[in-house]
């Protein structure tokens, strides 16, 4: 019998598959929300009488609007402010200039409005709602700052959106650990079964390579998250420029430190690392399905995809056959991860300091897509996932990868040579290999005669006694008792698994707090920004 490790849904394939009703409705809403997402309000609204407007599509239409036009807004917003109140900019110019600045923005709003996002081409705009003395806002500013600012301000909103996706796939991995810990299954090395082990356990392996995928990215956004402003091209302004003031109106908690290393180093540097942790999360996500993957050679596997929901598909030819269709999609979604990835890396290579060949948005923003597209589809895996533990536990006892045990209790038990013990246990395996004879069925008074014959050969002693009863032989032998006598810190008994499941837990607890206190800091700045710049155009 398999064992379903998730109940059975229609899962919501965005790219293309059944959806539920309410899927619908969200992927209709969210369709509203590309078409209007200048409309953010508006839309969020309606979504909310919807009923539909949870959280995280909130999030991802604030994200969306966030775009290159709408960060060069928030720097001659924060400009503006900034420079008025420190006697930079005339006090008296200061309103016609923000409420020139405010109708840009609302025209770029509004449908079909121009939106640049390049400050050679935002400035024409403004200087024709402003004036020629709108370029006052200029003062100490270059596009290099301005540009590596908005940049830094897109990518630190989809490290976010990533990491929140990648807590959510880890939640997902940590679900079925926990309802697999007891579930004993084989596993491989170099392609060949190995040992048993506790199915729970195997995902948590699994886990802690995401984990240090989310400790990387968390890692990366700390570099990412400190604001450009105020170092101009290279080294600076003669204009007195309150950097640090500058940095927390757009919501970073410091300023980059060295001028040049501004626009010229990190801002060229950020993409290859945010394409190293993308690609780090595909390579998971690869051995992962791979694994599974191997499994649909077999005529009998222990794990496969519940067929249905876009899973698996028929081949056009041989009846028999069931694709596994979402394993194929999530691998090579996995591949153009990669692909993307280390483009990042070859488009940095070889380039003077400070060039723009790997700074524009559009291909970190890209990547980052590819990877919360992968992560999803690796999601939907997840779920669609079916065990059949009788099956595991058949294949673990038709071979023989419980004999290194008879090594580990000879050694720990009888004080035998381990090297000796794992002759006779390989001996044993040779002999029952050659004679097509199964562990439960090995007889014991031929492990007694290997025993006698190796002892004799490895240590020169005669008359060797196998010290095992054959109770204890065949014991030794069981999968599920193996499993469970394991005392390694880190291994797959219970205790042990109820411990790392308790600190996987809370790891994510911790990253749920961790997202959400830089979306507030970032937020809230925005808001507070949007306040003081309405008060100074309504002057």
């Amino acid at each position: 019998m398999y064992f379903q490790l998730a109940p059975k849904h229609q899962a919501w394939d965005t790219a293309a598959g059944p959806a539920g009703p309410v899927e619908k409705s969200i992927t209709s809403s969210g369709d509203a929300l590309k078409n209007h997402q200048r409309h953010f309000r508006r839309a969020t609204h309606a979504l909310c009488a919807l009923g539909l407007a949870t959280l995280s599509q909130i999030v991802l239409a604030q994200e969306t609007k966030r775009d290159d036009f709408y960060w060069l807004g928030q720097i001659n917003k924060a400009s503006a402010v900034i420079n008025t109140e420190q006697g930079l900019l005339d006090k008296a110019a200061a309103p016609r200039i923000a409420k020139g600045l405010q109708s840009v923005l609302a025209a770029g709003d509004a449908p079909g409005g121009k939106r640049p996002g390049s400050v050679i081409t935002f400035e024409p705009l403004l200087i024709e709602a402003a004036g020629v003395e709108a370029t006052l806002l200029h003062a100490g500013r270059s596009s290099q700052d301005m540009l590596a600012t908005v940049r830094s301000a897109i990518q630190r909103d989809n490290l976010l959106r990533l990491a929140q996706q990648l807590r959510s796939t880890r939640a997902q991995l940590l679900q079925l650990a926990q309802a697999h810990a007891a579930t004993i299954v084989p596993n491989y090395t170099n392609g060949v079964a190995a040992q048993p082990n506790s199915y729970g356990h195997y995902l948590l392996g699994h886990l802690a390579g995401f984990d240090r995928d989310a400790q990387r990215l968390q890692e990366a956004f700390a570099r990412l998250d400190q604001s450009a402003m105020g170092t101009t091209v290279l080294n600076g302004s003669s204009w007195p420029l309150d950097r640090e003031r500058m940095a927390q109106y757009l919501g970073y908690p410091k300023t980059v430190d060295n001028a040049y290393d501004a626009a010229q180093i990190l801002a060229a540097e950020m993409p290859a690392e945010i394409g190293a942790v993308a690609s780090s999360i595909a390579l998971h996500v690869g051995a992962f399905v791979e694994d599974v993957m191997v499994q649909y050679a077999q005529p009998r596997p222990w794990i496969l995809l519940r067929e249905g929901d876009g899973n698996t598909y028929v081949s056009s030819a041989m009846p028999q056959k069931r694709n596994p269709g979402l394993l194929n999609d999530t691998r090579s979604n996995a591949s153009r991860v990669l692909t993307l990835g280390i483009g990042r890396l070859i488009t940095q290579h070889n380039i003077p300091p400070g060039m723009s060949d790997s700074k524009p948005t559009r291909d970190s923003t890209a990547v980052v897509d590819a990877t919360l597209a992968t992560l999803q589809s690796f999601d939907r895996v997840l779920k669609g996932l079916v065990l059949s533990p009788e099956r595991a536990l058949e294949e673990l006892n038709l071979d023989w990868t419980a004999s290194q045990e008879i090594a580990d209790v000879l050694m720990r038990k009888y004080q035998l040579p381990f090297r000796v013990g794992h002759h006779f246990s390989s001996d044993v395996v040779g002999f029952a290999k050659e004679r097509d004879i199964k562990p439960s069925e090995f007889p014991y008074a031929e492990a007694q005669r290997l025993y006698a014959a190796t002892v004799k050969h490895e240590m020169g002693v005669e008359n060797g006694r196998l010290p095992m009863s054959e109770a204890e032989f065949r014991a030794t032998l069981d999968p599920v008792a193996i499993v469970n006598n394991r005392v390694t810190a880190g291994g797959p008994q219970p205790r042990e698994m109820a411990r790392m499941i308790g600190a996987s837990q809370q790891r994510l607890a911790q990253e749920a707090q961790w997202i959400a206190e830089r979306r507030k800091r970032i937020d809230g700045a925005m808001q507070q920004l949007d306040r003081d710049f309405a008060r100074l155009a309504a002057q």
